[in-house]
Parts: C-alpha cells; sequence; structure tokens
C-alpha cells in the first residue's frame, strides 16, 4: 500500500459506517478510530463526504475489475460454469469486505442522492454483467417473462447476507468462519442455478 495512513483511515470509516451509518459518524470518531490527527482527514479527502465517495468508487472499482476479470478468464468455460464462477467471485469479494458491504446495501435501500449516483456509475455496469452472464446460461428464450424473475431472484440472493446481515451475524465470527459461510452460501446459489437451468432445458424440450 503506497499510503499505508490513508488506508488506515478507510478501514476505521468502513467500520464506523457499519457500526453507526454515514450520520452517526464524525470525523473526530474517524481520527480517533484511525488513530491519526483531524487535520490528516481534511488533507486526504477534504471532508467525511469526500472520505466516502473515496471508499465507495475504491469498493466498486475493485469489484466490478474482480467481475470483469472472472468472465475474461473462463471465456471457454461453459455459459453455467461462467455464471457460478462469476457468483462465487461477487460473494468472496462482498464477505471480504462484508462490513462495508453491508452499509453500503444498507444505504441503497435509501432513496437518496447517493443512491442515484451509484445507479448511474456503478450499478448499470454491475447489472449488465449478472444479467447477460445469467441470460447466456438460459437456453429457452420464449421465457423472457420468467427469466426476468429468476435473474431478479439471483440479484436478490447476491446482496441478501448484505442487508440481514444480523440474521447469521452470530454464526461468522473470525475469518475462518466467513470464509465457511462464503463457501455455503456459493454452494447453495449453484445448486439453485443447476435447478432453474435444469428446469429451464427440460422446458425447451417439450416445447
Amino acid at each position: 500500500m503506497k499510503y499505508p495512513t490513508k488506508q488506515k483511515v478507510v478501514d476505521a470509516a468502513s467500520q464506523l459506517f457499519f457500526q453507526n451509518g454515514f450520520h452517526g459518524t464524525s470525523v473526530r470518531d474517524i481520527a480517533d478510530k484511525a488513530t491519526v490527527n483531524v487535520s490528516l482527514i481534511s488533507y486526504y479527502f477534504k471532508s467525511k463526504q469526500g472520505l466516502l465517495e473515496h471508499a465507495v468508487t475504491r469498493y466498486y472499482e475493485a469489484y466490478l475489475e474482480t467481475i470483469e476479470e472472472t468472465l475474461q478468464n473462463s471465456e471457454s468455460e461453459q455459459p453455467i460454469t461462467r455464471l457460478k464462477l462469476m457468483v462465487e467471485a461477487i460473494i468472496q469479494y462482498k464477505q471480504s469486505n462484508h462490513q462495508f458491504s453491508c452499509f453500503i446495501h444498507r444505504e441503497l435501500s435509501l432513496d437518496s442522492v447517493f443512491v442515484r449516483e451509484m445507479a448511474v456509475t456503478y450499478l448499470a455496469k454491475e447489472n449488465y454483467f449478472i444479467k447477460n452472464t445469467f441470460f447466456d446460461a438460459l437456453t429457452d428464450s420464449k421465457r423472457a417473462n420468467d427469466h426476468q424473475f429468476l435473474l431478479m431472484q439471483l440479484k436478490g440472493m447476491l446482496i441478501t447476507p448484505y442487508i440481514l446481515q444480523h440474521e447469521w451475524k452470530n454464526q461468522v465470527i473470525g475469518e475462518r468462519s466467513h470464509g465457511a459461510f462464503a463457501n455455503k452460501y456459493i454452494k447453495t446459489i449453484g445448486e439453485w442455478l443447476d435447478y432453474v437451468i435444469e428446469n429451464n432445458r427440460q422446458h425447451s424440450k417439450k416445447v
């Protein structure tokens, strides 16, 4: 890391935003958590809003890069395999950044300038990757409406642990249990995908 102190501030802010929300966290709180001078935060980020924008931008750029690289590296694979690899990359990324993932998804449930900006910049690209990869794995083009509902279910599964984090937080304590949770959840989504794809294939045969 080129600027370890800057990263230290981002990590502290991520924890506090997760615990107390953006408006419930002060610059002083962040400085105390990161054990740095308040003026350093102003120097790096100008303001708390600037710090938030930096953290969100960094999160989503790395997230989308992870998805894109996964899809590029699996171009020779079967569509269902590419889809599963993408799901795995998404969950592993979100789980490795679980506190900030939870904070972001909580904020995205609100109607705010933050949400609209995210929708225009990052969420549209995320949706493009997920939608196209999912639809590539489905063979029955006559069931477009059904496919939209299935896509909605898939996207819901990808965000549910980070919206309803209180449902499973007691099961995830420490890095090892985070890994176990991610692996089990990825397997569960994979089994759902197998069912959906097989059901779609059987329907195509009948038609």
